[in-house]
Parts: structure tokens; C-alpha cells; sequence
């Protein structure tokens, strides 16, 4: 009963989230302030009514336009409201079962974890995947991943798992005998621990700079810009290295269905080089196999090793 009454709750909650971040994908990429005016049509400068603010519900009752000029609203609002509420809930859901099997050994284990640990991993989760679905719209939308949020995304994943895994193991260490000795094993292992995470960033991101490196030696110009190394160092901080790839190789593949679509659309065939000049949003597929992977890249892992008879 508790774990249906939090994850409704955390869901709704990621609905009005999911509202506040349709204000900032409408007014970041334009400079205004996230605050100041209050939320009002894009076209006419209606102000909004409270009732016109419901997430989901407003835009269905108005049909997808505004009150005012009866513009056309966009998808995008519902959408984002839904993906962020959605997984909110289904992050809550995942984590009340007090399981890592979703995620991989990257992501500490639960089970027998107070309620602050509960509530911790909870938010680093909505943190997360709130962060993911700004930067996948950002880049789908302006092909801009912004460094003020790509790179304290990935202070604020290393700090998380820093200080939850060192709670864990302090509280859960079988080796714990006095509180130096637990301190000396504990720190021996936040070391090996910030090693083997630090090292697993430098390779995320050092994949997509070799990546940009062999595209411009053979084309002579860019194809990926930075912004996807900071996004992967981002994935990196929080997922660790195994599904840091993993959440590469899905993207990829989203890349590539979206290009192979483009490439047989009839726009794409009026001239013969116009398709290979359509700029691809990157990141908008990192951040989906991000998604993928903190949810439900440990099981995708092991379905896959089982396929392949390891």
C-alpha cells in the first residue's frame, strides 16, 4: 500500500516538475528568466489563468491551443510532463523494492537501508532522469546541451554516489571491528571506489573524442560537437562505465534508425547530398539510452550475456 501511495505521489509531483521544465526549455534557449513574467502564451502574451496551468489537464481541455489567439500549443508540453511524471513514478516503484537488479553494480543495494537512504537514492533518481529528458529536448529542439547543465549534473552524480556508497559500506562493512579500524577499510575502499568511477568517466568521454577525431580526420569538419563529451561524462558520473556504454550503443542505434528514416524520406531525396546535411541531435539519443540504462540496464545486460551463452 505504501509503495502504490509513493510512487502515485511521485508521479503526480513529476507532473508539476515536468510543467516547471516545459518554462525552462521555452525560456532557456532565449535568455528569460525562469521566474519572471508569469507562464503566458508564447504567440499572443496571454497570461495564464491557474486553471490553464494544470499539467496535462490543461492542455487537453484546450485542446493543444491557446484561449487567447488559439495558436497551436505543441505536443512537447504533454509529452515532457508525461515522460518526466512517468518516470518519476516508475523510479520510486523500482526503488522501493529495495533492488540494484535494474541497475546495475553501480547503483548501491537497498535492501535493509533506512529511510534516509530511501529518500536519498529517491531524489538522485528523479534528479537524474529530470536532468536526461531537459538535455534530450534541449538537443532535439536547439541541437544545445548547455555546459551549466551537463557538467554540474555530473558533480552532483559523483557527489551522490560518493556519499551513499561510503554510507553503505560504513553501516553495512562485515569487516567493521573498531570505528578506526571501519574508518581505515572504509576509506581504503571509497578510494578504490573513486579510482575505478573517475577512470570510468575519462573512458566515457574519451570514446566520443576519438570518435569526433576519426570523423574529422575523414570528412575534415566536425561531427560531434562537445557537448556530447560532457553529456557522457555526465552518464559516466552516474551510471558508471558498463552502462555508460551500454546507454552509448542504444543511442547509436536510435541514431542510426533516425537517419536511416531521414535518408528514405521524400525530403531527403531532392538532392543527393541534402540528407548527409541534416544535423542529428546526439544527445537526444544518449539521454533515452541513459534512461534505459539506469532503469533497466542491469536486466538488458544480463539478457544479453544469457543470449550470447556467457
Amino acid at each position: 500500500m505504501i509503495r502504490i501511495f509513493a510512487t502515485t505521489f511521485a508521479g503526480l509531483l513529476g507532473l508539476a516538475f515536468g510543467s516547471f521544465l516545459n518554462v525552462c526549455l521555452s525560456r532557456w534557449p532565449e535568455g528569460e528568466s525562469v521566474v519572471e513574467p508569469r507562464s503566458h502564451c508564447r504567440h499572443c502574451t496571454h497570461r495564464l489563468a491557474w486553471w490553464e496551468n494544470v499539467p496535462l489537464l490543461s492542455w487537453l481541455a484546450l485542446r493543444g491551443r491557446c484561449r487567447g489567439c488559439k495558436a497551436w500549443i505543441g505536443w512537447r508540453y504533454p509529452l515532457v510532463e508525461l515522460a518526466v511524471g512517468g518516470l518519476w513514478a516508475i523510479s520510486t516503484w523500482h526503488t522501493l523494492r529495495g533492488l540494484d537488479g535494474g541497475r546495475g553494480s553501480s547503483w548501491p543495494d537497498l535492501s535493509g537501508a533506512n529511510i534516509s537512504n530511501f529518500l536519498l537514492f529517491i531524489g538522485a533518481e528523479m534528479a537524474l532522469c529530470w536532468l536526461l529528458v531537459a538535455l534530450a529536448v534541449l538537443d532535439f529542439e536547439n541541437l544545445w546541451l548547455p555546459d551549466w547543465l551537463t557538467l554540474p549534473g555530473a558533480a552532483l552524480g559523483l557527489v551522490f554516489h560518493l556519499v551513499n556508497i561510503g554510507q553503505q559500506w560504513i553501516l553495512a562493512s562485515p569487516s567493521a571491528g573498531p570505528l578506526s579500524d571501519g574508518l581505515v577499510e572504509v576509506r581504503h575502499r571509497l578510494y578504490t571506489y573513486s579510482i575505478k568511477l573517475f577512470l570510468g568517466i575519462f573512458a566515457a568521454a574519451g570514446l566520443i573524442l576519438l570518435i569526433r577525431w576519426v570523423y574529422w580526420l575523414i570528412r575534415r569538419r566536425e561531427g560531434i560537437g562537445l557537448g556530447d563529451t560532457k553529456l557522457m561524462i555526465l552518464l559516466a558520473a552516474w551510471l558508471g562505465l558498463k552502462l555508460t556504454l551500454l546507454a552509448f550503443c542504444l543511442g547509436v542505434l536510435l541514431g542510426a534508425i533516425a537517419a536511416l528514416l531521414l535518408l528514405v524520406a521524400p525530403s531527403a531525396r531532392r538532392g543527393q547530398e541534402s540528407w548527409a546535411q541534416n544535423k542529428l541531435p546526439l544527445g537526444t539519443f544518449l539521454c533515452i539510452g541513459g534512461i534505459v540504462s539506469s532503469l533497466w540496464g542491469g536486466h538488458l545486460i544480463k539478457l544479453y550475456l544469457r543470449w550470447a551463452g556467457f
